[in-house]
C-alpha cells in the first residue's frame, strides 16, 4: 500500500494506493477513515485502520485521481529533522571528513511542498541544489529510546525528500548559516507516497537523480554512515520526536557542490527517484516571475516516463 493526497492546497484528498481484485493499481479514497495525513492519523495506528478497510473493499475509487495535484504525502510535518554529510562519498565533494557522530540541522516545516510543484530559486540565488534523500515519518513519540532495536520501531513509512539548499547562503564567509541555506519556501518536495515501513527494507534502497535528463547522484542506502534505526536512537536523546516527524537521513555525492556540474538555472528540470518509493519532478523558475504549469496528469500511481541510464561509477 502507499498513502498519498491528491487535490490543490486546502482541497487535499487523502488517498491509498493499492491494487484491486483484478490486480490493477488504483487509487482510492480514504476519508472514510481519515480527513488527512498527519502526525496524528500516525499515531491513531492510521495506518493499519487504512490498510485493513481497502482489505475489506471499504474504501471507494477516487473519480478523476490521475487528473489531480500530488501533494506532500504529509499534510504538514511537525518537525524537519535533517542530518547532513551521512554519505562519506559526499562528505567528500564538500570538502569534509565523514562525521563519527550524526550532523544535525533542522528546517522550518513551511519548506515542504509537493513533488511535481514548480520550485521557485530565490531571487538572488547562485548557488541553489538538489539534494535527494531517503525520509522517515516518525509514527509514534520517541525520547531517550534505549536501543536502536527499539528505535526501528518507532518508523510509520518512508518517502523520498529533495532538500534543497542554496549554497552562497549556507557555507561560506562569516554570513553562511546553515539554516539561512536551508529554510527557503518550497525547498522540501516530499512524495509522492509515504510507503508504509512494514513494505519497505530501507537498508538496500537505490536513489538517484538528473538535471535536465542528465544523470547527477546514483547511490545505495547501504552506504549510510548512520542507518535509520542508528539516527533515531541518537536523535531521540537530544529532542523529543513525534508522530509526523520527518528526518531526512542525508545526500549522497552528485550535487552542484561538488564543483561538477553547475546549479540550478531557470528552466532546469530535476528528477529524483527512489527504489519503491516513486519519483519526483520539479520545474524550477526565479521567484518573482511567473510560475511553469506543471505536467498534466502526473499520477502518483505509476512513473511517468522511463528511468534514465544509472550514473557509472557511482
Amino acid at each position: 500500500m502507499k498513502i498519498a493526497r491528491l487535490g490543490e492546497p486546502g482541497l487535499e484528498v487523502p488517498v491509498a494506493i493499492t491494487a484491486g481484485p483484478d490486480g490493477v493499481e488504483r487509487s482510492y479514497d480514504a476519508r472514510a477513515v481519515t480527513s488527512t495525513i498527519d502526525g496524528a492519523f500516525l499515531a491513531g495506528g492510521g495506518i493499519d485502520k487504512l490498510r485493513a478497510a481497502a482489505a475489506r473493499g471499504e474504501l471507494p475509487v477516487l473519480a478523476g485521481a490521475a487528473a489531480l495535484r500530488v501533494a506532500s504525502p504529509l499534510a504538514r510535518p511537525n518537525n524537519v529533522v535533517c542530518i547532513g554529510m551521512n554519505y562519506a562519498a559526499h562528505a567528500a565533494e564538500s570538502g569534509a571528513e565523514p562525521p563519527t557522530i550524526p550532523v544535525v540541522f533542522l528546517k522550518p516545516n513551511n519548506t515542504v511542498a509537493g513533488p511535481f510543484d514548480p520550485a521557485p530559486i530565490p531571487p538572488l540565488s547562485a548557488k541553489y541544489d538538489w539534494e535527494v534523500e531517503l525520509g522517515v515519518v516518525i509514527g509514534r513519540e520517541a525520547s531517550y529510546l534505549a536501543s536502536v532495536e527499539e528505535a526501528a520501531s518507532v518508523v510509520a513509512g518512508y518517502l523520498i525528500a529533495n532538500d534543497l539548499s542554496e549554497r552562497e547562503y549556507q557555507l561560506p564567509g562569516a554570513a553562511g548559516q546553515w539554516t539561512k541555506g536551508k529554510s527557503l519556501p518550497q525547498s522540501t518536495p516530499l512524495g509522492p507516497w509515504l510507503v508504509p515501513a512494514s513494505d519497505v527494507d530501507a537498508n538496500t534502497l537505490q536513489l538517484k537523480s538528473w538535471v535536465n535528463g542528465e544523470p547527477r547522484q546514483d547511490s545505495n542506502t547501504a552506504d549510510l554512515i548512520f542507518d535509520v534505526p542508528t539516527l533515531i536512537h541518537h536523535l531521540s536523546h537530544y529532542m523529543l520526536l513525534e508522530p509526523g516527524d520527518v528526518i531526512l537521513t542525508g545526500t549522497p555525492e552528485g550535487v552542484a557542490l561538488s564543483g561538477r556540474f553547475p546549479y540550478l538555472q531557470d528552466g532546469d528540470v530535476v528528477e529524483l527517484e527512489i527504489t519503491g518509493l516513486g519519483r519526483q519532478r520539479q520545474q524550477f523558475f526565479r521567484a518573482g516571475t511567473a510560475a511553469p504549469t506543471p505536467p498534466p496528469a502526473a499520477t502518483p500511481t505509476a512513473t511517468t516516463a522511463p528511468a534514465p541510464a544509472p550514473l557509472k561509477g557511482a
